[in-house]
């Protein structure tokens, strides 16, 4: 049998799949205007990583769920808010107590905090604020509610109505926006270096597997 197809890939390992959208898409967009920049999309198209959505749940067991596969494994969580935050804390230090395995808790709220207002705006999303710790996806999908006039304020919408409103303004985020990101963007949301420090770990664990 040939050695390479024994190889296994690396499983990167997010919430959801607006979170493999946004990382596949921003690492492409940025790879066109720095080809050092990894292409997530191309990595996956190889067979060299596997996007895997745990979909919530108990991050604890995500943690080590996969470890009898021998797999090396990427895992990122969003922060959110406290008390969430330590739990998902407890199963980053989890993962990076096991071999050849990488855990990250985002210093912003969630990956859509690392968006650009202006690439929001450049996408048709409108002008909103982006900051560190709150929901995008709701102020903008009550942006965009309020756009037009409504019969009940946002306020008064039922949850299961602004949570559809919010998933759809997720879904877009992390479709559309996203592609109007940019190095100059990115680096003006994420002067640490965040973004691009997941991008390099996971390129350095599939390049690893080789």
């Amino acid at each position: 049998m040939n050695a390479a197809a024994t190889v296994r890939p690396v499983l990167v390992i997010v919430e959801g799949v607006n979170d493999i959208e946004f990382l596949k898409r921003l690492a492409s967009r940025l790879h066109t205007e720095c080809p050092e920049v990894v292409d997530l999309a191309r990595l996956h198209a190889q067979g060299r990583i596997l996007f895997v959505p745990t979909g919530g749940g108990n991050f604890s067991d995500w943690a080590t769920r996969f470890a009898g596969l021998a797999c090396r494994e990427f895992h990122l969580y969003d922060r959110e808010l406290v008390p969430e935050t330590e739990r998902r804390q407890r199963a980053v230090e989890l993962v990076n107590a096991r071999p050849q395995c990488r855990g990250f808790l985002t210093a912003k709220r969630s990956l859509e905090n690392y968006l650009h207002p202006s690439a929001v705006a450049q996408a048709g999303g409108g002008e909103i604020p982006v900051g560190d710790d709150e929901c995008v996806g709701s102020v903008l999908a009550r942006h965009w509610y309020e756009l037009i006039l409504q019969y009940d304020p946002w306020p008064a919408l039922s949850h299961r109505a602004r949570r559809r409103l919010v998933y759809r303004a997720k879904r877009w985020l992390n479709r559309q926006a996203v592609g109007q990101m940019t190095v100059e963007l990115l680096s003006e949301r994420d002067p640490g270096g965040e973004v691009l420090q997941w991008l390099e770990v996971i390129a350095g664990m599939a390049r690893a597997m080789s």
